[in-house]
This record gives structure tokens, C-alpha cells and sequence, in this order.
């Protein structure tokens, strides 16, 4: 892999202003903090890289050194045997440039807001909804003078062409319709839809279309930042993830992923399906026609496991990309109107009520994959959080450092629930292994799957 040996890099629009304690404990001896910036650093300066094993990464770029350095007017950055992909002539590209002090921005004021949290001794998911609206808002993200048009874009990285040209159009329909993009910032169904709507901006003469990608330090490694996000947002963990997507979104479209994908539409119909929850968010499972079969799996999953009205909860397209766009432009715009008539803000959904469970970060060892309750007499918006925390294991297991870890020294996750539920779980499974869904270059023959599904008469 080709590397740049020594750069310099300066904040532009980001981290001008900080305090000295700030300066201090960025660049003394703060290891946490240091040891995770460097990891998201290498992340960001790995853009569009088709390699999604974050301990592959770290190993090709083991020689790779980011120091943060403290100056009169703020600090700057020294950077040693970087991918040499993120300069041109000496110089580093401006986005990734805004992007390693985005998420400076955003390790620096979590680890402020977590020492905040210890002094005032407070229970950890008191207040999980009110730091994720902070984070936003620190970031510039919430936007309080604009009508809704965010659209939250979720679907898998390692895809086939045709499903990314796919969401590409979607993408640009939406785009000539005025929407906003939202994804985890990564390539393939991420990458695809920004591309689109930078498309359809341009040909609406659209000059301030966002494209916000928002990651966590767990997964960056394996999701770079493609080259089209203008906003980067690193969270914390996650969960603080999926309820930013969730607190930001005025509709989402699902494109057809792997199991990081489940686990983002399990976190979704477990809150839509939760009682206290009135409130909708348009959502839309959309694909290739090629892709019949696979959305027709992921159904058999839900109905299997959260019966069958479920299904009133999405609307599923194949094909017919403008209807898509032309769904979620409707969607949008009664979200609006029940927004403006109910008083609500337009910019941050407060009104959802999110369980604790979706809240709680959850740590994938094998005793906490072996304890998941996956019981169909639960109720639904409980057993598709447990369901959700599930495929969060594998997904742990496929593509995150401490999760390849687990199962590299004790063997496959093991996933026990009802037999029904889990043989649809298992058939699901297989089919993303045949179709190279689990990691980038992975097929049938050559994945070696991190958990072993179990069920109970």
C-alpha cells in the first residue's frame, strides 16, 4: 500500500477555538483519547478503501503516527506514513482535511461530556437522548431554520454493481426532489445514494445539499468515509448511532445489506412498534428487482419473529427507483405538515419514545450472545430490540477489532431462541453468505462464519 511519509494538517472550519485544558489533555498524556483519534484518522485517510477488516488495516498501517501538536492559536496536526491516497502533490485532500478534525471535534467533546456524566454521578441511559442531541448540535448538524428533507439512506457495503447503480438512481430522484442524504458514511449502498443526489442537486441547481455520514470508532476502520459526505459525525458507541439516524430522520429507505442492515431495521421497528410511539417514520425497503428473493427472506425473518403486522410498518419496491423517491417525498412532506401542525421541531425528532434497551450499548461477548432472549410471546418491540442486539454480535464478529477478537479465541457467538424464528434467522443468514453479503470479497466458500444459531423445541 502506497504512503505518504510526513504532512502537516491546519483546522479549517473546525476546532479553531479551544480551550487550553482542551489543548492539554489532547496532547499530553490522554491515552483514550489518542488512541482512538488515531484510529479514526487512519480510517478517514483510508477513504474508498474496499478493505473492511479493522484489524487488516491497522496492521498494513502499523508504522501509521498522528500527533496533535498545541500552537498560539489552536493546535495542528503531524502525520507520519499515512495512505497516500489523501494527498495530491504533498497536499491533503480539503474534505478528508474537514473530516480528521470533525471527528477531533467529536472525540474532545464526548470524552468532556463522559467526565461531565462521572462528576454528576447520573444514570448512564438518563440522559442518552438529550447527549446525542449535543453531539448534533455541537457538530452544526441540527439546522433549525430549515423544513424537513432529511432522508436516512442504511443498506450494505459489500454489495454487487447492480444494487449500487440502483441506489445511486434512488439517490438522484431524490435528489431532483430537494432531499437531503443521511447514511453510516461508508461505500457501496452509503456511498451510492450521496453520489446520486450530488446529481440531482446539481442539475436543481441545489448548492447547499448535505451529505452527512455518521460513524462510531468501532466501526470506522471497516466503513471509511466515502468521498462525498460533507458532514462527518463520529458518535460514541452504536446505539448513540442508530438514535442520531432516528432523531434526524424525516424518512428512511433501507437498501439490501448484510446483517448490520438487520440490525438497523430491528432498532427501527422496535421503536415504530413500541406502544407509546403514535408517531411514524415513513420507511421504505427498496431494491433491484433482482432482489425480490432477498427482500422476501428478510419478511420471512420479521413476520417469524414480530407476526405478521409487521408488514404494515414499511412499504417494500423493487425496481422503479422514482417511485421510491416519489414515496419518500410524500413521506416527507406529511412529517412536515404533522411536525408544523403539532408545534414539533423540525430539525431533532424528540418526540419518539426510545426503550432503554436500544439505549444500553451492548458488549458482544459470547455469555451476553448466549443470554439474548428470543422468545415470540415477548412483546414486539422487546424481542426486536433482543433480535437487533443479535445481529449487532455478528456484525462484531465479521468487521470489529474487539469482536474478530472474541471469536478468533473462543470460537463462534452462539444465538439460542424459538426453533421457527431461529430457522429463518438461519436461512437469512446463508442466503447473505451466498451472495458475498457479510464481508467485501467473501462468498460461500471462503467465509468463515463468527456464530452458530441454536434453536429451542
Amino acid at each position: 500500500m502506497k504512503k505518504i511519509g510526513h504532512a502537516t494538517v491546519y483546522p479549517k472550519n473546525t476546532l479553531n477555538l479551544l480551550s487550553r485544558e482542551e489543548i492539554a489533555a489532547l496532547t499530553g498524556s490522554h491515552q483514550s483519547i489518542n488512541r482512538v483519534f488515531r484510529d479514526c484518522a487512519l480510517a478517514i485517510l483510508n477513504t474508498d478503501s474496499n478493505q473492511d477488516d479493522a484489524a487488516k488495516i491497522l496492521a498494513a498501517f502499523a508504522d501509521f503516527d498522528i500527533r496533535i501538536l498545541p500552537q498560539e492559536r489552536g493546535l495542528k496536526l503531524e502525520i507520519d506514513n499515512a495512505p497516500a491516497q489523501s494527498f495530491v502533490d504533498g497536499h491533503i485532500v480539503r474534505g478528508i482535511q474537514e473530516h480528521l478534525f470533525s471527528a477531533l471535534r467529536d472525540i474532545v467533546y464526548v470524552d468532556y461530556k463522559l467526565r461531565e456524566r462521572q462528576c454528576e454521578d447520573r444514570p448512564p441511559a438518563a440522559d442518552v437522548t438529550s447527549d446525542v442531541f449535543q453531539i448534533l448540535r455541537n457538530a452544526n448538524v441540527l439546522c433549525p431554520d430549515r423544513p424537513p428533507n432529511m432522508v436516512v439512506c442504511w443498506g450494505g457495503h459489500a454489495i454487487p454493481r447492480e444494487e449500487y447503480d440502483y441506489a445511486k438512481q434512488v439517490g438522484y430522484e431524490m435528489g431532483l426532489r430537494g432531499l437531503d442524504i443521511v447514511t453510516g458514511c461508508g461505500i457501496g449502498a452509503m456511498k451510492a445514494p450521496m453520489k446520486g443526489a450530488a446529481i440531482g442537486h446539481a442539475k436543481q441547481q441545489i448548492r447547499d445539499g448535505r451529505y452527512i455520514g455518521i460513524s462510531e470508532p468501532g466501526i470506522i476502520a471497516s466503513e471509511s468515509p466515502n468521498a462525498i459526505v460533507n458532514e462527518l459525525v463520529i458518535m460514541p458507541d452504536i446505539e448513540k448511532r442508530l438514535e442520531a439516524f432516528v432523531r434526524l430522520a424525516h424518512g428512511i429507505v433501507v437498501f439490501p445489506g448484510g446483517v448490520g442492515t438487520l440490525e438497523e431495521i430491528l432498532y427501527l421497528l422496535s421503536i415504530l412498534m413500541h406502544p407509546d410511539n403514535r408517531q411514524q417514520i415513513p420507511l421504505v425497503l427498496a431494491g433491484p428487482e433482482c432482489c425480490e428473493a432477498y427482500f422476501a427472506a428478510v419478511e420471512r425473518v420479521l413476520v417469524a419473529s414480530l407476526g405478521a403486522e409487521v408488514k404494515h410498518f414499511y412499504t417494500t419496491v423493487t425496481g422503479r427507483p422514482d417511485e421510491v423517491a416519489r414515496l419518500l417525498r410524500e413521506g416527507v412532506s406529511s412529517v412536515h405538515r404533522a411536525r408544523r401542525e403539532g408545534q414539533e421541531a423540525y430539525y431533532f425528532n424528540w418526540m419518539l419514545n426510545i426503550d432503554p434497551l436500544l439505549q444500553t450499548p451492548f458488549v458482544p461477548t459470547h455469555d451476553n450472545m448466549a443470554a439474548l432472549r428470543l422468545d415470540p410471546a415477548m412483546p414486539a418491540h422487546q424481542l426486536a430490540a433482543q433480535l437487533r442486539a443479535a445481529f449487532s454480535g455478528i456484525v462484531a464478529g465479521n468487521v470489529k477489532a474487539f469482536g474478530i477478537d472474541q471469536v478468533a479465541r473462543c470460537g463462534p457467538y452462539q444465538i439460542h431462541g424459538d426453533r421457527s424464528m431461529m430457522q429463518a434467522m438461519d436461512e437469512l443468514l446463508r442466503l447473505f453468505v451466498v451472495q458475498g453479503r457479510m464481508k467485501l470479497g467473501k462468498g460461500v466458500l471462503d467465509y468463515q462464519p463468527c456464530y452458530q444459531v441454536m434453536g429451542k423445541p
